[in-house]
């Protein structure tokens, strides 16, 4: 009889249960591993919507400058809008402009999702500044500098 009852359990497959925890255990870590990864792309590309924004203000801006014998005085949000229409279609990020003068500009695309602001400045020199807030989050690299 006890023999027949060990030949029995050595029939029968299946997982033990210390094999199943194992195999639990395993998809949790990766799990962990994978779920922030996901997360960082998602603000990464809440972010490229500002600086999408934010660099069709840029050509904009210039071409607003064009039409207006090389100034940028006067330019708002509003007369970029009027001279680039696409900078109206977003609603994932603010466009502003600031600090205007003959020869320089501020304009700034801040992510409706993330906070994070990108930030594109003409100098009187002509030089060109791109930076960001939030530093390291999101497609804001730790140098503030894209």
């Amino acid at each position: 009889m006890l023999y027949r009852l060990r030949q029995r359990s050595k029939d029968e497959g299946g997982f033990t249960l210390i094999e199943l925890l194992v195999v639990i255990l395993i998809i949790g870590i990766l799990a962990a591993i994978a779920i922030p990864s996901f997360l960082n792309q998602k603000s990464k590309a809440n972010d490229a919507s500002a600086k999408v924004q934010v660099r069709t203000a840029e050509t904009a801006a210039e071409t607003y400058s064009t039409d207006h014998n090389g100034e940028y005085t006067g330019m708002t949000a509003g007369e970029l809008q009027a001279v680039e229409p696409t900078l109206k279609e977003t609603s994932s990020a603010e466009l502003t402009v600031g600090a205007v003068t003959a020869t320089s500009y501020i304009v700034t695309s801040k992510s409706v999702a993330t906070k994070n602001t990108f930030t594109i400045e003409r100098t009187a020199t002509g030089e060109i500044n791109r930076t960001c807030k939030a530093k390291g989050v999101g497609s804001c690299p730790s140098t503030e500098k894209w």
